[in-house]
């Protein structure tokens, strides 16, 4: 449509609508704040990841990978339950509500997150409550890409989703590098003594979400309008409708959704995300037994990685929203499938080196020598570093080296936000111009569902078997999910080509 180009170019803030042309201002305007808030969430959650486990540490010495595990998954928890809710409160009121009352939780559950090192006993039990509510607030995602899809045609959609993505990339690289900035502040920081809050590097970044959170609800009060247009573009009233709008076309939604194409994208959402939710968990814990960091240097040098990582998945997106057009969006999704594969094949253990065993120096005739190598800490004490002895594999499973560390980063980084970006663009697509709260909210849940389940199994099987056995499940998950593709790869189709209003090459 030729008015997208042109809505480029329109100012974020600007009056309020009087004619057809300031409606489609106004609809690119609040799609802008969609992305905005899918921007935000995603800085909010990647600002404290790589700080976790070292925050965790410091608050509860006792504390092991395992409940590490549960420590991430508990934000993808928390969405899980709340996704589908705000969706469905989304499908019968207008977005502002749930949007407002979602960034909320979020902004508080940033705050408690803060002060849990501050509370008398069960810090990491306060740690994972905060991050749970954390996650409630993030429940949010299923609003924003069902006000989206909503208010994009069928041509629109790709780029819009691609747009997203792209912005939930940039956050994705902003967290981790403010992550490793504030992590010069040190481990003892600032005392605020009137409010009795210490700002160090675990606890600056959450205070810093939380006012990102702040911006984020003045934008949806004073910018978000609701708009709605069906796959030909023509704007037709929504389930949420308000005053504001004022349509004129009816929508022609008849016809049903193919469920089995749902399920199998929900399916494929679920395993995407649970194979970066995987590599997310595991990247610190990784590196430090690996390469001997100590838990300041884990935080800067991860942290420095996943905000390269998120820069190539900005050029990623950009790609893709060229490329879709002429291979069609399920190939692409095929393909993001086959890099991620590789990304976990190259970063299985191969070789008879091994990685240094920590606070251990001792020889035997099968392997080589183990030096005590302790590093410096911030503190001026002596902290631990390598491979923990009580990680029994540690003694017979080879080291990964950092060049293959790198290489399956730059794989995933390209092959994870292609099926990101392609698996709900053809969700989308497939829904047509129905209500799509409801089924975002599955979406999302979905989603959350792997983010819970992916940080628990790979801590578990990673503390208990090592890196071989944990990538090698990845990859026989990864197989599936190409094998699942292939065979449902013909009704992975938009609503409209499925009914013949729309001609397949256009739109695929």
């Amino acid at each position: 449509m030729s008015l997208v180009g042109s809505d480029e170019n329109t100012p974020l803030l600007r009056g309020d609508i009087t004619s057809d042309g300031d409606a489609d201002r106004s609809r690119w305007r609040s799609i802008r704040v969609m992305y905005f808030t899918m921007f935000l969430s995603s800085v909010g959650f990647t600002i404290v990841i790589t700080s976790i486990w070292p925050y965790l540490k410091k608050i509860d010495d006792s504390a092991d990978a395992s409940f590490l595990g549960w420590l991430v998954a508990a934000y993808s928890l928390g969405q899980m339950v709340a996704s589908p809710l705000f969706g469905l409160w989304s499908n019968h009121r207008p977005r502002r509500e749930p949007l407002i009352c979602s960034i909320l939780i979020n902004v508080s559950a940033n705050i408690y997150y803060a002060y849990v090192y501050l509370l008398p006993s069960h810090n990491n039990i306060h740690m994972l409550l905060s991050r749970i509510f954390v996650g409630i607030g993030a429940g949010n995602v299923a609003v924003v890409r069902s006000y989206v899809a909503g208010a994009t045609s069928l041509t629109e959609r790709t780029s819009a989703m691609a747009n997203m993505s792209a912005c939930q990339a940039l956050g994705f690289i902003l967290g981790p590098a403010l992550q490793a900035v504030l992590s010069f502040i040190g481990e003892t920081g600032v005392n605020v003594k009137f409010i009795q809050l210490q700002v160090n590097m675990y606890t600056a970044p959450a205070l810093l979400a939380a006012c990102f959170g702040v911006i984020n609800i003045l934008l949806v009060i004073l910018v978000l309008r609701e708009h709605c247009v069906d796959d030909h573009g023509n704007r037709i009233p929504a389930i949420n409708y308000t005053p504001e709008e004022r349509v004129e076309v009816t929508p022609e939604v008849e016809g049903d959704i193919d469920q089995f194409a749902v399920l199998t994208s929900n399916v494929l959402f679920f395993v995407i995300l649970f194979i970066f939710a995987v590599f997310e968990t595991i990247s610190t814990p990784l590196s430090m037994d690996m390469f001997a960091w100590t838990r300041k240097e884990a935080v800067l040098y991860n942290g420095i990685i996943l905000a390269a990582i998120g820069f190539e998945s900005i050029l990623v997106f950009l790609v893709v929203k060229v490329v879709s057009k002429r291979v069609g969006d399920r190939p692409l999704l095929l393909g993001g499938l086959v890099l991620i594969f590789a990304g976990f094949f190259i970063l299985l253990p191969w070789g008879n080196q091994y990685p240094k065993i920590q606070w251990t120096g001792i020889q035997n005739n099968t392997m080589p020598t183990i030096r005590l190598a302790p590093t410096q800490a911030s503190n001026t004490s002596l902290e631990p570093t390598g491979c923990p002895s009580e990680q029994t594999w540690c003694f017979f499973t080879p080291v990964i080296h950092l060049a293959q560390y790198i290489t399956s980063d730059i794989l995933i980084g390209v092959g994870y936000p292609t099926c990101n970006v392609m698996s709900y663009t053809l969700y989308s697509k497939i829904l047509g111009p129905r209500p799509q709260g409801v089924y975002m909210g599955w979406l999302t849940a979905s989603g959350s569902g792997a983010r819970t389940l992916g940080p628990v199994f790979v801590s578990h099987v990673y503390s208990l078997l090592g890196p071989r056995w944990a990538f090698s499940v990845i990859c026989g998950i990864v197989l599936a999910a190409v094998v699942l593709l292939s065979a449902m790869y013909k009704r992975l189709i938009a609503f409209s080509i499925r009914h013949r209003r729309i001609e397949e090459r256009h739109c695929d």
